[in-house]
């Protein structure tokens, strides 16, 4: 290929299946959203119901959509979401491995009461889903893994040592499997958020001091909004990135360089 092959066409999806855990609410919805308007139909697993918005914001953009309530660290169910996606759109091109927790408590209350949910959740679940898209995705010869990283797949994160470990344990992952599977033409990245204004973050916001705290470190003195996000969804899901791998791409406003 040469450079007057490239086009904007891509960054389009159209057409592609995608899978976003977690994918109708919070940043998972924003990440549902960003492929759909590049074209691709969306399978939400949740564990959270589905109240409609989510998909009317997806079929507006003129693709499919289909939800499955799940518990992505029960036994089985990863492998139930992949096959019921591809039982009911033909095939799995995008896995975004959106859905996590984070419970925070001081040292001596974290116990692994706190400690295993979050692995199971945040990194095991992630795993599982992985490893039954690339039964998919090598045969194919094509396919995308995104991990929804964090910051504290860099930092320590204070009063929450599973959240960190797991992030941390996440972005291992994605090196892991992209050297594994990159031989497939199958690509796996990370996406690293900042903090942004969401409703997991509304008590902090509303806070002066501990807002401040934050702004205080984010050289682009404002938190992210979810369209911040979408733009690099959009680019790990598409044949823009076709030679982007095992790169963790941070969407911070400048947040680590502080």
């Amino acid at each position: 290929m040469n450079m007057n092959d490239f086009s904007m066409d891509f960054f389009a999806i159209k057409g592609k299946n995608a899978i976003v855990t977690g994918g109708n609410t919070g940043l998972g919805r924003a990440f549902s959203l960003a492929l759909a308007k590049a074209g691709a139909n969306i399978f939400v697993p949740s564990i959270m119901d589905d109240n409609g918005e989510t998909q009317a914001l997806i079929e507006k953009e003129g693709v499919a959509y289909h939800f499955m309530k799940a518990d992505i660290t029960q036994s089985g169910v990863p492998h139930e979401i992949i096959k019921n996606c591809v039982e009911t759109l033909g095939s799995i091109d995008i896995l975004v491995n959106s859905a996590g927790i984070c419970n925070i408590a001081e040292v001596l209350d974290f116990d692994r009461s706190q400690w295993d949910p979050m692995i199971a959740v945040n990194l095991t679940a992630a795993f599982e889903l992985s490893y039954e898209a690339a039964k998919y995705m090598i045969p194919q010869r094509s396919g995308k893994i995104i991990n929804i990283c964090s910051l504290f797949s860099y930092l320590g994160g204070q009063w929450a040592p599973a959240y960190a470990a797991t992030k941390h344990g996440l972005a291992g992952f994605t090196k892991a499997y992209c050297d594994e599977l990159a031989q497939f033409n199958v690509q796996v990245n990370g996406i690293a958020p900042g903090y942004y204004a969401t409703d997991i973050t509304l008590k902090t916001r509303s806070n002066p001091e501990t807002n401040q705290r934050v702004l205080d470190h984010i050289p682009a003195n404002r938190w992210g909004e979810t369209q911040d996000l979408m733009g690099a969804t959009v680019f790990l899901a598409s044949r823009a990135s076709d030679y982007v791998n095992g790169h963790l791409l941070v969407v911070d406003g400048g947040y680590l360089v502080r």
